[in-house]
């Protein structure tokens, strides 16, 4: 297998990869930007609980089904308000687990 074959295999195993990510959301992708400026502005001014509690308001005030993203993030690394910001946001921005 040469170079340009290897290229091909892996951008599309990284494509297969993301759309299985964006399948696998519980919530629109645009949805989680806004949590995670919602959840940046938050944490700015009260600091983290170390807990969901920020999270859990956000998807109160937007009439988001509660139960189905708390156990996303969690599975992706988001057990408080401040990891979501740290590992889950990461996982949209720097890759897909």
């Amino acid at each position: 297998m040469d170079k340009k074959e290897r290229k091909k295999i892996l951008r599309e195993l990284k494509e297969k990869k993301k759309a299985e990510f964006e399948k696998s959301l519980p919530m629109d992708r645009n949805l989680f930007d806004n949590l995670f400026d919602y959840l940046d502005e938050q944490i700015e001014e009260s600091g983290c609980s170390h807990t969901l509690k920020i999270t859990t308001l956000f998807l109160n005030e937007n009439n988001i089904s509660i139960e189905p993203v708390l156990t996303w993030l969690e599975k992706h690394g988001g057990y408080c308000d401040c990891e979501v910001l740290m590992n889950v946001q990461n996982t949209f921005e720097w890759g897909y687990d």
